[in-house]
């Protein structure tokens, strides 16, 4: 099935649909509208449910309508369900057939009325005006076909006598019509299976679900008409099979052990063991599957053909099983009609294809479709005083207040009554059909006990793959009801089904569900762990992990299969198949099969879940081995030996976090610490090990104060600021890496920390061992990595002198790799110009600094692999973990494995490299060239806000690469200036590495990065220098709008006057030099000593000089100019992002600058 076909045919349907319904409502409630004489009632009822809901909310419901009946009679078309195609066209015409029948004089009878085969008849034979018959007519036809299927599927095809009617979208028969569109997504082949339905539906409702998650990330909650959209998510056939097959089929094997139904399972796994402590069933009648978020019924539909194979298996009647199965066996709850529809069409369309007269005698589906409920006291005192007082328990009073807000608690509502269809019987008996005043009541009450009988633990079976929603996206009802009935999972509508539907369950029935991994690890669900194994037996699961759902991809959902069953057995061994390293749903599914017939594969497990209590906060950890089990038991923590803390929130990042390379150095602490305003701060990035991610920093003037008052900000634990420790990235994506935290920094919410009076280094390396690695992953999801979880990992007796001295070597390596780029505060002097690997040959000096960089890259992997020796052996785990460390794991920017990862191959990562080391040492001289930096002297030289060439020959007397005067560097397609960009490097070449070598090491460097040095600073330059500085450029480009002229200068030496000094000297100069070049051009083409081919040449010269001059007039004239005028004034404090929009247009754009 081409999904991609299905998603896109649905999305555009939806958007088609809802303009041609929106265009028709405006016709139809025009005050001379056809329809106000023909079809008043219609009319007014629309009006009406406008006023009580909105006019785009009809339009909605009205274009989802048509779409799921459109989609319906597709699928009915496809499979020979219809008597005559109504969507479809004949093989070999174009038109659909019933239409063609329809012109040619054929109706078919049980579908087309009398009447409207008369209405038809004259339109199509010209009797009746109309100016396009044919469309009009074909209109007939579906609305008489869609009320004929009314009697059998009342549920999707209700009698079409109202607005809905009216509304039916225009257009059907043109070429570009959504039925076109629909026959073109909905072919033969898609339709083999009902789940299509299911993959329209999801995709139908994607953009509304994108639009709901939008409003999330802007803090609005989910109300509860948008529910529906926020939580669906289709699920893959091969988990529907792997969760049906485990409960539904299990209930099944468990009562009936020599069933051929073994063969039909391929996701089935036996018991090792024979069970004797499991739910009783006699006959195939007797079992009910409920689905309690049943959305287009894919769990449904699979047990469906499982129970059929059931039935046949126990001897039934083939053409009686489909209405047994529909009458007796499954259950569907929904919040949303529209879902409720489908899944009900999904069911009616398995019952058909397994009964082809089933159309005859059709059994309604047993889908609820929760409704909201509510009386008002006094009708509810007539209503008791009617049937008898005496009835109205307690629990019943309380069961019909229930119900007032079905949208929003859904499947979630547990009915204090019990004794539903003994009270339904009684007032049923009762038959207040002829009381006119009551009757309304009676119906609601009936309704009531219709659904809180859906919801009682009546179910052998109940599978589902529940709505996701954190407490973040619950509207304020939902959060309260949330925390009121389910305490224990409140987090997240997921978890508080996994309480709901297992008290829905019998004793020793089965909960099937898919959800998301998180339950199974994180400390906000500790409770409901505790809850599940203390009353239910996990009986196997199918740890599916990220890319589980190729639809959504990647590592968005990381999600887990189960099965409860409702009883305790401590001591039972579930069966467990770890699958996080499939990369798709192929994928999964093929290791699931595998692991099912080879137990050996390496991802299959039996674990007895009592032991999970050995662990703190007992996760759900069943794939580690005794010995890894062992070292838990009876050990202290990481939290017994020291303080784990969480940071700073600042509430507001953009005011007061920033890069440091932004400010200006006087007012970094780091350089200063009199009067400083920001200081370091450790907030997460990039997966590094011992030390570095040392970028930002945060406004911590005055203690805080300005921080204390934002309204958003947390100040936690201030006592620990400033110390020393350890950090890591709180969103670790599953790599852990800790780093040394130095003295003088702060530590933010992204950064937790660690802080002990054990030596920091031993500590560091403990946390950066294979042994803590794995021991964190059992009690870690590895997505994030909270305080809770390091603190939970167990600590033994290690050597602190040995561990010690590999963590400070280990911290040195990795702060020189560290120091040796440029957006370190450290940075003193480009590698390539360290006297350690200088040859006059810059070739040469490369291979020298490579080398080196390799020798460092050895040492730490040895002293890595030294440390996990340590540790292995001190957790007592040589059996199960080998020291080994592979070389992308090491973390150094240097080291082009780490940097570049494994997927290109290594000489690719070696060209790489060389291109980028060449590219910073570009970037160095263009530094070198502005003043930050200076041969003469290590770090930074200018970098405070407004210095001149003053202040750099102040502390750099006699420089042999003097600082640019004017802070201007012009980057042109010629050496039109003198300190033109490109001229100025390879003065800085030969000044850095000589003349003699000039040629061959400016050849080295092209070569290495690709192409000629001017073309690099025209092209690249800039965009390197953005990606470098992360979207926070320090060096800004005047760019006019084709690229004709550009110009650099440098942020901290930016003064009110260089646009004017640029616009003077640059701009207008290179105007002058332009026209002279025109003016030697146009003499050239009239010089009679000129052959034929230099005038063409300078013809076409001078009509290139001449758009150029004309771009910079009309640049100066709307941009630079009135920049210029207006001596723009600019903060370092503010940031990049304040302060580069200033000058609008006149600089090169950075996309996301955010």
């Amino acid at each position: 099935m081409d999904t991609n076909v299905l998603k896109r045919f649905a999305q555009e349907a939806r958007i088609g649909l809802q303009n041609k319904v929106r265009t028709k409502i405006d016709l139809v409630l025009h005050e001379e509208s056809a329809a106000r004489r023909e079809s008043p009632k219609a009319v007014r009822d629309l009006e009406s449910k406008i006023r009580s809901t909105s006019k785009e909310k009809v339009i909605e419901q009205v274009a989802y309508t048509w779409f799921n009946r459109f989609t319906a009679l597709q699928y009915m078309d496809m499979n020979g369900y219809n008597r005559v195609r109504v969507i479809a066209p004949s093989e070999g015409q174009t038109r659909p057939e019933i239409l063609s029948e329809a012109s040619a004089g054929s109706f078919e009878d049980a579908l087309i009325s009398e009447n409207i085969q008369n209405i038809v008849r004259s339109l199509l034979d010209g009797r009746s005006a109309s100016s396009d018959p044919d469309n009009e007519a074909y209109r007939y036809l579906i609305v008489s076909v869609c009320n004929a299927w009314h009697s059998t599927m009342p549920f999707l095809f209700e009698r079409i006598a109202d607005y809905t009617e009216l509304l039916m979208p225009d257009d059907l028969l043109s070429s570009t019509s959504v039925l076109v569109q629909l026959r073109e997504a909905m072919t033969e082949e898609n339709c083999q299976d009902v789940e299509v339905i299911g993959w329209l539906y999801q995709f139908y409702i994607s953009e509304k679900k994108d639009e709901v998650f939008e409003g999330l990330k802007k803090n609005q909650k989910v109300t509860p008409e948008n529910i529906p959209a926020a939580t669906q998510l289709f699920t893959p056939n091969w988990i529907v099979r792997y969760l049906v097959e485990n409960s539904l089929g299990r209930l099944w094997m468990l009562n009936n052990p020599n069933s051929n139904l073994i063969h039909q399972m391929e996701y089935y796994i036996a018991p090792e063991e024979p069970e004797t402590d499991f739910l009783k069933i006699t006959s195939p009648e007797e079992i009910k599957v409920c689905d309690p978020a049943c959305g287009s019924g894919h769990m449904l539909t699979y047990s469906f053909d499982l129970l059929y194979a059931i039935y046949e298996e126990a001897g039934y009647d083939v053409t009686t099983i489909p209405t047994l199965i529909l009458q007796n066996n499954l259950y569907g709850i929904e919040l949303d009609q529209r879902a409720g529809e489908l899944s009900s069409f999904a069911l009616t369309m398995k019952a058909r294809g397994k009964h082809r007269r089933f159309f005859r005698n059709p059994i309604q589906p047993n889908i609820c479709v929760l409704e909201n409920i509510s009386f008002d006291t006094e009708e509810l005192n007539e209503y008791m005083t009617e049937v008898g007082r005496d009835l109205f328990t307690f629990t019943f009073r309380t069961t019909l207040t229930q119900f007032e807000e079905s949208d929003n608690f859904g499947s979630l509502i547990q009915p204090a009554l019990e004794d539903v269809d003994g009270i339904r019987e009684t007032l049923q008996s009762k038959d207040l059909s002829g009381n006119l005043f009551l009757k309304s009541t009676d119906d609601r009450v009936l309704q009531v006990l219709h659904q809180a009988d859906y919801l009682r633990q009546k179910y052998h079976v109940v599978v589902a793959n529940p709505p996701y929603m954190g407490g973040r996206g619950m509207n304020g009802r939902l959060s309260v009801f949330a925390k009121d009935k389910f305490p224990d999972s409140k987090s997240d509508l997921f978890a508080m089904f996994m309480e709901g539907t297992l008290r829905m369950t019998l004793k020793s029935g089965m909960m099937a569900m898919i959800n998301m991994q998180s339950w199974m690890f994180l400390s906000s669900y500790e409770k409901l762990r505790g809850k599940l194994l203390s009353n239910a037996t996990l009986l196997t699961m199918a740890h599916i992990g990220p890319r589980g759902f190729d639809t959504i991809g990647g590592e968005v959902v990381s999600t887990t299969a189960f099965i409860f069953q409702n009883n305790r057995n401590p001591d039972h061994k579930g069966e467990f198949l770890r699958l996080v390293d499939g990369m798709s749903e192929a994928e999964k599914s093929a290791m699931t099969k595998e692991a099912i017939s080879n137990p050996d594969c390496g991802w299959f497990y039996r674990k007895t879940v009592g032991k999970f209590n050995w662990i703190p906060s007992s996760p759900i950890s069943y794939w580690i081995t005794q010995p890894v089990l062992n070292c838990f038991k009876g050990s202290n923590f990481i939290r017994s030996a020291g303080n784990l803390k969480t940071g700073v929130i600042a509430g507001n990042n953009e005011k007061f976090l920033r890069s440091w390379y932004e400010l200006r150095k006087s007012n970094l602490s780091v350089f200063s610490q009199k009067n400083a305003a920001w200081f370091p701060l450790y907030k997460g990035g990039d997966w590094r090990r011992w030390y570095g991610n040392n970028l930002d920093v945060i406004n911590y003037k005055n203690d805080g104060r300005e921080l204390e008052k934002e309204s958003n900000s947390m100040l936690r634990n201030k006592l620990y600021y400033f110390k020393g420790g350890i950090h890591w990235n709180r969103l670790s994506q599953g790599k852990f890496g800790s780093r040394l935290s130095l003295s003088g920094h702060i530590f933010e919410d992204l950064s937790p920390s660690y802080f002990t009076d054990l030596d920091n280094f031993a500590v560091l390396s403990l946390f950066n061992s294979k042994p803590f690695k794995t021991l964190l992953n059992i009690v870690s999801s590895g997505l994030k990595t909270e305080i809770g979880h390091v603190g939970n990992v167990p600590i033994v007796d290690f050597s602190l002198k040995n561990s010690s001295q590999n963590g400070k070597k280990l911290v040195e390596l990795s702060s020189h790799d560290w120091v040796s780029y440029e957006s370190s505060w450290d940075f003193t002097l480009h590698p390539l110009l360290s006297s350690d690997y200088r040859f006059n040959s810059l070739q040469n000096t490369y291979h020298a600094l490579r080398n080196h960089w390799q020798g460092m890259a050895d040492e730490m992997l040895r002293l890595e692999e030294e440390n996990n020796r340590i540790f292995i052996d001190a957790y007592g785990l040589q059996d199960e973990l080998t020291p080994d460390v592979p070389i992308h794991e090491i973390t150094l920017t240097c080291n082009p494995a780490y940097r570049y990862g494994q997927k290109v191959s290594e000489d690719v990562r070696e060209e790489r490299l060389q291109q980028d080391t060449i590219k910073e040492f570009i970037s160095y001289a263009v530094g070198c060239m502005f003043g930050r930096y200076a041969l003469e002297e290590p770090g930074l030289i200018l970098a405070n806000a407004g210095e001149t060439i003053k202040d750099f020959l102040q502390k750099v007397p006699n420089p042999s690469f003097p600082a640019d005067d004017d802070n201007i560097i012009p980057i042109l397609d010629e050496d039109w200036f003198d300190d033109d960009i490109t001229e100025r490097f390879r003065k800085f070449l030969r000044v850095t590495f000589g003349e003699e070598h000039f040629t061959e090491n400016l050849r080295f460097i092209e070569t290495s990065i690709g192409k000629p040095i001017r073309n690099y600073f025209l092209r690249d330059f800039y965009k390197d220098h953005v990606q470098t500085y992360k979207k926070r450029p320090i060096y800004w480009q005047f760019s006019s709008p084709k690229g004709s002229f550009n110009a650099l200068i440098y942020m901290h030496r930016y003064n009110r006057d260089t646009v004017s000094v640029m616009l003077d000297q640059y701009l207008r100069q290179f105007k002058v030099k332009l026209t002279s070049q025109k003016t030697a051009l146009e003499r050239t083409e009239v010089s009679s000593d000129s052959s034929q081919g230099e005038k063409t040449k300078a013809i076409t010269q001078i009509q290139k000089v001449n758009s150029i001059i004309q771009e910079l007039e009309t640049w100066e004239r709307d941009v630079i100019f009135p920049l210029a005028s207006q001596r723009i004034e600019i903060d370092l404090d503010d940031g990049v992002k304040t302060n580069y929009p200033k000058f609008k247009t006149a600089l090169t754009k950075i996309p996301g600058l955010s």
